[in-house]
């Protein structure tokens, strides 16, 4: 999702050189080609444009890429791991993503409960965001902890790390979490 859409197939299958106009002179390899033996994990899935879902259909199921410009095949083998937040039935029913690929990547459901779903894991994740921005020394006041163990998480666990990251530049290295240092928005709602 983060790639735009005009780049998106470049990126992901790879381009031979002199492709179009601004490509590097000797091409680029995708990144499909460096999961080649790997693991690919695609997020977002739900927001890769029509034409890029066929090309992509077309891989996992021939196992073989075309960079693009290019008429020589590539063979590929890799796991390909997908996620989205988006309804993708009511997507193909809207015409939107194709069924065959929702098929040929709907082979393991895994539904991960939104964040409000699951509140007695946000203390771990806060410990283990903390840990892992380096604000190892820091730590959750209780006050603060109840404020985002009430917070409804409409962000889900994207909006917790970034509550996290602007708490720790209000608190200070080492410094408690309290709750003024988390944003307001949080603090109000609960």
């Amino acid at each position: 999702a983060a790639i735009p859409k005009d780049l998106f197939e470049s990126e992901v299958f790879g381009y031979a050189p002199g492709a179009f106009s601004g490509a590097r002179k000797e091409g680029s390899v995708g990144k499909i080609e460096v999961a080649h033996q790997g693991t690919l994990f695609l997020d977002e899935v739900g927001d890769l444009p029509l034409q890029a879902q066929a090309k992509l259909l077309r891989v996992l199921e021939e196992k073989r890429l075309f960079r693009l410009g290019s008429s020589q095949p590539r063979d590929v083998n890799f796991r390909l791991v997908a996620a989205t937040n988006r309804d993708l039935k009511a997507m193909i029913a809207a015409g939107t993503f194709r069924e065959d690929l929702y098929y040929r990547i709907n082979s393991m459901k895994l539904r991960l409960p939104a964040l409000h779903e699951r509140r007695e894991d946000i203390p771990l994740l806060v410990r283990f965001f903390l840990d892992h921005m380096g604000a190892g020394e820091t730590a959750c006041a209780e006050e603060a902890m109840n404020v985002l163990m009430e917070y409804p998480w409409p962000g889900n666990v994207r909006e917790l790390i970034h509550a996290l990251e602007r708490a720790c530049l209000a608190a200070g290295e080492g410094d408690l979490i309290l709750p003024g240092h988390l944003p307001t928005q949080m603090r109000v709602a609960v």
